[in-house]
């Protein structure tokens, strides 16, 4: 969840103003943690403590109300309901990847990807994107064949992941859903030669850069274990004291690589 979280960060400075490139700073004045990183980490707060998610996303979302959430998921968190809304927002798939280091078996993955989506995106669409980003987190771990996890994401969750980035990039716009998102952020890994180059390779699509960037950085981040230290220090300073305590508690206790 840490790739995750750095890949936010490097991402948000992009997300109203694309790059386009690979080649652009990894870290700028105004590179700062997104919703992406603070539910990603109520998510691994969770896990941690065996409390709701639904809950923590709620607490989360109070402590910190001003980090680019939808508008449909702030009425929810400021709602006294437990309805979820339907979405089938990539907000499913950005906050999910510590599912994918937490969990012994592909079958758990699953169904706690489902769980994670499901308290507000409960569309179909919504939960394959949760548990297609979980899933390729988790081979990426397990695994570590990129071939292998490619034609697993594919049979099973019916995403084409054949189209290079370079190509992509001619064509993609800004697209806050689920199937336009985690298809391009896994192809992003795919290219990659480390946990850098797939946060370039998501960042460079425009679009959702930050949630790009967070969902291959999770995998990335799976998949090599390697985060350059200055890479690492650099995203924690980002951090306040609440959130690197998430990060280095759920490193330690799932034994991370950082």
């Amino acid at each position: 969840m840490l790739g995750a979280i750095i890949g936010d960060i490097c991402g948000s400075p992009y997300e109203n103003q694309p790059v386009m490139t690979e080649n652009f700073p990894l870290f700028a004045a105004s590179s700062t943690f997104t919703d992406d990183s603070v539910l990603t980490a109520a998510v691994a707060e969770s896990i941690l403590s065996g409390l709701d998610y639904g809950l923590l996303f709620r607490e989360f979302y109070r402590l910190y109300p001003d980090r680019g959430y939808g508008n449909r998921f702030m009425l929810w968190a400021s709602s006294g309901s437990d309805e979820p809304y339907g979405s089938f927002g990539n907000g499913s798939a950005m906050r999910v990847s510590p599912v994918g280091f937490a969990f012994a078996d592909l079958e758990t993955v699953l169904d706690e990807a489902a769980k994670t989506a499901a308290v507000t995106h409960n569309h179909p669409e919504g939960i394959r994107g949760a548990q297609a980003t979980a899933a390729a987190t988790f081979l990426a771990r397990i695994s570590r064949n990129k071939e292998e996890l490619k034609n697993y994401i594919e049979a099973s969750f019916s995403y084409d992941l054949n189209e290079p980035i370079a190509s992509v990039r001619k064509w993609y716009s800004f697209d806050p859903t689920c199937q336009g998102t985690v298809p391009y952020a896994i192809r992003a890994f795919l290219e990659s030669e480390d946990f850098v180059s797939a946060v370039r390779k998501a960042v460079s699509l425009g679009g959702d850069a930050d949630t790009l960037a967070c969902i291959s950085g999770g995998i990335a981040h799976a998949y090599y274990g390697h985060i350059p230290k200055t890479v690492i220090n650099e995203a924690m300073k980002r951090l306040d004291d609440r959130l690197r305590s998430v990060v280095q508690r759920f490193c330690s206790r799932f034994f991370v690589p950082v």
